[in-house]
């Protein structure tokens, strides 16, 4: 009361704190971080090592199997995985919610160095990292030219240390590109001649690629270092390096090697839009805001093009924060046109220009004043956040609309302005802190909710709840300060707008007569109520669910895998046939670029290949991106040869796949027969789209096995023996060469006629220690076997993952038929199955969200109960709370949205919302029985009293919510269930509101009279 006086008899310093706000909120805005989605924090750490050219199997014994042993130990841990494959292992460790990361990096550090001395001495030290979902490319930036090679050394030298010195940049990464390497091609007829070994040769280029100090010497007063200097310094040196043979004599390496100046063979090469290019793959520091990030990086780059050849081009493919900002766009217009809807929602009740401005300016202060204190409490503006702004905006207004109402009501009962503001803001504030304070208690539970559901809730609650208080603020302080100003006569329906009172008075005519026959029948009433509940309860498995809706990115992955073992040649011919069906779709893809050779999780492999697409903007074209991905995968089964999948990537919070079914179990072998009778059962499900298994084909390969008794016949180790044939069929690197400022491997190799066939393994010469040669047969067998490209293990025990995308059915649905699948399935003994990915993400959130939903429920009625000052009125209130459920099932099922977590966040706010309806018309009730009215009457003049700001509190939040509701817009599905949610349940509670809520009252008055009555005779 006292609040409400002051800022009525000082306007002026009330208008200076708002104008303070207004500015401060402008500035804040300014510096608010923009993105798609709020910081996701998962408790993930990596531990990835390399171990050159070992078998999967090794890598998995020796070093994936040491390392998770050791790590198991650390506190806090509740998964463990690691990928066993060819040369490298990766361990991936998950931890529980809560956990410090930082120091449970600390720890796993230490366990890490404790075995790192059992690790083999050929496997680099393991490398420790924090994973984080941001870990992404921003941009993809093409770089093209005449010349491959020039263009690999100009990004090397130039163009990468342009862009890592960018603010906000981490790391930039190259595909396609070439190395420059000396290769000595070794001629085997010579070096034979001379009785040289390979060793020798590499020896002799070691020992003369060298420089060192070897004291100083005295120079009058100054000591002069000595230094001999031995480094190679050009290819020709590198011709004319002397090799001493057995006998005593010398020969240069140009005698028994040819020497090429060439490039290293390519893992993988890039196309962008069919020609051939370098790819640059741009990453942000964590910490950094993408949008910015972005802008920077492209705006110094065309000053950096400047300085380029003419014939080289660089440009960006494909730029991630595009489509943010296109977000960031699309739901701040729709914010504007729920304000403007909700502007003209006032007017059109109001009928007055000045009016409606009294209160439409509680909508730019609110949202000023929400933008400073998301500034100053670390959020940014997200799809999320500014969804609860746009559910605000119609919501801003709700408290001013009552306050307002109230102070024309004492207008019109002869109170001067002043007077009128004062008593009829003071009259209602109570009444309004209670509805808005119903709604903000229900955002508390979720300090408690944990896991993704409180990353993705509590930054759209905590605008909602920034909003709602500075709206209240403005409402019990600036609205009756403006109206004591502003309002200088109360208009009584005079003037254009006439009709709407008079078609009001006949709503409230129609209204009150409704209200008397429903009141008359009330256990009708009831049971049709509840019949309409519980049939809407029955419609829930109807509607599906999923875990976040999928958002029209445009963005397109394709994966190409041919034959394990197939050849780079052959994984490019399968690519071109690919390009070819790729064509016909040149109106609908922006830009497209393919790594031929960059398909492993570990790096490129030959046979794989995998393409980006980005599509053009949703709003230019007539089909979506998952009815492309569905079109032209089933155009692209018509290539025989290649495993092709295709899918829409879709970043958003969820990291694995719609569904993905973990198997385990003691043995990979079979782990892999049980995995492809899963997937072949699983093809069958309705809704199933592209489904995989982790356990791929093994790669054909030579098993050589070294007999250790023959071999020390010979005087001969087996490390010896690998060595000289890793030596002619891979080459080894020997030293290395400097060129203006750049390290150039000098690798020695054989020709290719003597390391490409399984003859020339069968009839390789190994030198013994003496110097003789035998066949390499005659210590080893060589048998050729299918090998595994990849060994997975989760929790210590080997697993393999069966994943799948969906289309054309709800997650929720899909699921439901696979575990009847897997059920009916006969599992091995000592075998076992869980579901992972967005399936289980899915469940883990609902299971999070209903815990807040109780709580929610809970507060609202404890609340109430303060304000009330009693037990009885909040619960007839809560009785709006149910009937909502009708109208959030009807508008799913209407609009054929599945049920998500938007949806459910959605449900836990009308949780808050519904009832304030309900509060002002039963304190209204409660005030003027407390004026001597009889009972039924009361109930009526509150019912038509409170009518009219009803409807206009519930008309502008459903209508501001519009926009939303029909996803204008790019990445508007996102908050589309959210906004369907409050729509169509708002609608349905504060009809019943107005009718079944009156109903109740009277039920439980009466009962509450019984009781009463009885006390009394008791007493009596």
């Amino acid at each position: 009361m006292k609040l409400i006086k002051t800022s009525v008899l000082r306007p002026v310093g009330v208008t200076m704190i708002v104008l303070a706000i207004i500015a401060l909120g402008l500035v804040s805005v300014r510096n608010l971080a923009v993105d798609l989605f709020p910081k996701i924090d998962l408790p993930v750490a990596v531990i990835a090592t390399s171990y050159q050219d070992a078998a999967p199997e090794d890598v998995e014994n020796l070093i994936s199997r040491p390392i998770e042993s050791a790590v198991s130990t650390v506190e806090g841990i509740d998964t463990i995985q690691s990928q066993s494959q060819a040369g490298a292992s990766l361990v991936i460790m998950m931890f529980k919610n809560g956990t410090d990361l930082d120091q449970a990096l600390l720890d796993v550090r230490e366990k890490v160095d404790q075995v790192k001395s059992f690790l083999p001495e050929q496997a680099n030290d393991p490398n420790i990292l924090r994973f984080s979902p941001e870990a992404m490319p921003i941009l993809y930036i093409g770089l093209s030219g005449k010349d491959t090679a020039s263009l690999t050394n100009l990004a090397d030298s130039q163009i990468v240390p342009f862009f890592e010195r960018q603010p906000g940049v981490a790391s930039v990464t190259v595909e396609g590109g070439k190395v420059r390497e000396i290769q000595l091609e070794l001629d085997p007829v010579q070096l034979e001649q001379y009785g040289l070994s390979p060793q020798q040769v590499m020896s002799a280029l070691n020992e003369t690629n060298s420089s060192a100090s070897v004291g100083t010497v005295d120079k009058g007063n100054q000591d002069l270092q000595v230094r001999i200097i031995g480094e190679i310094e050009s290819v020709e040196d590198i011709k004319q390096t002397i090799v001493q043979t057995p006998t005593g004599a010398t020969v240069h390496i140009e005698d028994i090697a040819s020497v090429k100046d060439t490039f290293k063979e390519q893992a993988a090469n890039s196309f962008v839009n069919g020609e051939e290019a370098l790819v640059l793959s741009v990453m942000k520091q964590t910490d950094a805001n993408t949008v910015e990030v972005a802008e920077t990086v492209q705006k110094n780059m065309e000053r950096f093009k400047r300085d380029l050849p003419d014939d080289v081009e660089l440009k960006v493919l494909i730029d991630m924060s595009d489509f943010i900002v296109m977000s960031i766009d699309s739901v701040l217009e729709n914010i504007v046109i729920g304000g403007a809807i909700a502007f003209f929602i006032l007017l059109l009740f109001l009928k007055s220009i000045r009016a409606t401005l009294v209160i439409g300016l509680s909508i730019p202060i609110a949202l000023i004043s929400t933008f400073a204190l998301m500034y100053f409490s670390g959020q940014t503006l997200n799809v999320l956040s500014l969804g609860g702004l746009a559910l605000g905006v119609g919501m801003m207004v709700d408290s001013s609309i009552v306050i307002l109402e109230n102070i024309f009501t004492y207008r019109k009962r002869g109170y001067s302005l002043k007077d009128a503001a004062i008593e009829g803001a003071s009259e209602l504030t109570p009444a309004v802190i209670a509805s808005t304070t119903t709604t903000l208690v229900v955002f508390l539970p979720m300090v408690f909710v944990e896991g993704m559901a409180a990353d993705l809730f509590i930054p759209l609650g905590l605008t909602v709840v920034f909003s709602l208080v500075a709206s209240l603020v403005v409402a019990i302080t600036l609205v009756p300060m403006l109206s004591s100003k502003f309002l200088s006569k109360v208009m009584d329906g005079q003037g254009k707008r006439y009709w709407f009172d008079r078609f009001l008075d006949w709503v409230r005519d129609k209204y009150a007569g409704g209200l008397r026959k429903v009141m008359k029948f009330r256990k009708t009433s009831v049971f049709v109520t509840v019949a309409l509940i519980i049939g809407s309860l029955a419609l829930i498995p109807w509607i599906g669910a999923e875990f976040i809706p999928a958002s029209d990115q445009g963005q397109v992955q394709i994966t190409v895998e041919t034959e394990p073992g197939s050849t780079f040649a052959y994984t490019e011919e399968k690519v071109l046939q690919v390009n070819e069906i790729l064509d016909e779709y040149d109106e609908l893809i922006d830009v497209s670029y393919v790594t031929v050779g960059g398909g492993g999780p570990f790096g490129g492999s030959a046979n794989n290949a995998m393409y980006t697409m980005q599509l053009i903007p949703a709003s230019e074209r007539e089909i979506t991106t998952n009815d492309f991905v569905v079109e032209i995968d089933e155009k692209f089964q018509q290539i025989a040869g290649a495993e092709i999948t295709v899918s829409a990537v879709d970043h958003s919070v969820s990291l694995g796949d719609p569904i993905q079914i973990q198997l385990n179990g003691p043995e990979h072998d079979k782990l892999r027969e049980f995995s492809e009778d899963v997937l072949a059962e699983i093809s069958k499900v309705d809704g199933v789209f592209n489904p995989t298994t982790s356990a791929s084909e093994g790669v054909p390969q030579l098993a050589v096995k070294v007999d250790e008794e023959k071999a020390a016949a010979f005087g001969l180790t087996e490390q010896q023996i690998i060595g000289q044939v890793q030596m002619q069929f891979m080459g080894q690197v020997a030293a290395k060469y400097r060129e203006e400022g750049q390290e150039i491997d000098i690798t020695l190799i054989y020709p290719e006629e003597y390391r490409s066939s399984i003859e020339n393994l069968e009839t390789m010469q190994i030198r013994t220690n003496s110097g003789a040669a035998i066949p390499l047969a005659e210590v080893a067998s060589i048998e050729e076997i299918q090998g595994p490209i990849a060994l997975n293990r989760h929790n210590q025990q080997p697993q393999i993952n069966v994943s799948s995308a969906i289309s054309g059915r709800d997650l929720r649905s899909v699921m439901t038929d696979i575990e009847a699948v897997l059920e009916e399935m006969s599992i091995p003994e000592g075998y076992s199955y869980t579901m992972a990915g967005q399936a289980e993400d899915m469940v883990e959130a609902f299971a999070e969200l209903a815990i807040a939903l109780f709580f929610s429920i809970f507060l609202v009625y404890a609340v109430m109960a303060v304000q009330f000052e009693n037990f009885l009125y909040p619960f007839i209130i809560m009785f709006a709370l149910p009937t909502s459920v009708i109208g959030v099932v009807l508008g799913l099922a209407v609009t054929r949205i599945p049920f998500s977590v938007p949806g459910f966040i959605g449900i836990i706010m009308l949780a808050g919302i519904v009832v304030n309806n309900s509060i002002i018309l039963v304190d209204y009730i409660n005030i003027l029985r407390r004026r001597g009215i009889e009972r039924t009457e009361a109930i009526v003049e509150a019912g038509r009293s409170r009518l009219r700001p009803i409807l206009m509190t519930t008309l502008t939040t459903v209508l501001a919510m519009i926009p939303l509701g029909l996803a204008l817009g790019e990445g508007a599905e996102m908050q589309q269930p959210l906004a369907v949610t409050i729509i169509f349940g708002l609608t349905t509670s504060a009809l019943f509101t107005l009718f079944f809520v009156p109903v109740i009252y009277i039920m439980f008055d009466n009962l509450s009279q019984k009781f009463k009555n009885r006390k009394k005779r008791k007493k009596a």
